[in-house]
């Protein structure tokens, strides 16, 4: 059977543990054919990001061109865009109805602390996502309030949905809520807290790109929205497992995306 083709709008991670790299894996270990739009070259690690060279509006116009010329594209998820142009090229194929089931997660800062987006780039997606992912630093620079507690998670996903994509999901997996790792979703004028077990490990680079990608792949394949974000925990949770032991890496280290470690 022809696989399901979705499509990854992002920077590059030279460390293999997030970006485009982290999504398209994502998409290969879920059963998804990954097409793939860059938006910035980065120089980055497990210790953290030292460069970030944004792509041309032009460049990142002439990828999408080529892949939505050719490819029956199902779902797309973004990521880190680079800068306000890139967002608003992006924003204009999202508004001409050329992104279908689109995921933003909302990259704004990386692991290691560096700055990688603006709030403005991405409130130009937000209102054209069927689900948005930002973490909790994400959601309380989307919303200008303290995001530090599950209840106020639950009010900035609130919030967020409201005022643009269909759905949020406030990631929570840096709480330690009891021993769980607990996230937020939103919209459709309801609100489910989700919960796993916390994964206590190092190694947890590239989990926002990754979560989203998983969404985005069972999107891809039809399903609703919270049956692909549950979907999308569990296969997290079971990376994040994975790589609990391994040693690649002096820093925040990746992912286990193919399960080598069950």
């Amino acid at each position: 059977m022809t696989p399901r083709t979705t499509l990854t709008i992002a920077g590059s991670d030279s460390g293999g543990g997030a970006g485009i790299q982290a999504d398209l894996k994502t998409f290969a270990a879920l059963g998804a054919y990954g097409t793939s739009v860059l938006t910035a070259v980065t120089a980055q690690n497990t210790r953290g990001v030292d460069a970030v060279l944004p792509l041309p509006p032009q460049t990142v116009r002439d990828q999408l061109d080529s892949v939505l010329g050719d490819f029956a594209v199902r779902a797309v998820k973004t990521g880190m865009l680079g800068s306000p142009a890139v967002a608003g090229a992006v924003a204009d194929a999202a508004r001409a109805g050329r992104l279908p089931r689109l995921v933003v997660d909302p990259v704004l800062v990386a692991t290691s602390g560096h700055r990688l987006g603006v709030v403005e780039a991405v409130e130009r997606l937000l209102p054209y996502a069927e689900v948005a992912t930002p973490n909790r630093a994400e959601a309380a620079a989307l919303t200008g309030r303290p995001v530090n507690t599950v209840e106020e998670m639950v009010a900035a996903a609130e919030a967020l949905a409201a005022a643009g994509p269909a759905h949020v999901v406030v990631t929570g997996g840096d709480v330690d809520a009891g021993g769980e790792s607990v996230d937020v979703l939103a919209g459709a004028g309801r609100t489910t807290l989700l919960r796993a077990p916390r994964v206590a490990t190092r190694h947890n680079h590239g989990t926002g790109c990754s979560f989203s990608a998983a969404i985005a792949v069972r999107l891809a394949a039809g399903d609703p929205v919270p049956v692909a974000v549950a979907v999308a925990k569990e296969y997290v949770t079971r990376a994040l497992t994975g790589a609990r032991d391994w040693a690649l890496g002096a820093g925040r280290g990746p992912l286990d995306h193919f399960g080598w470690s069950a």
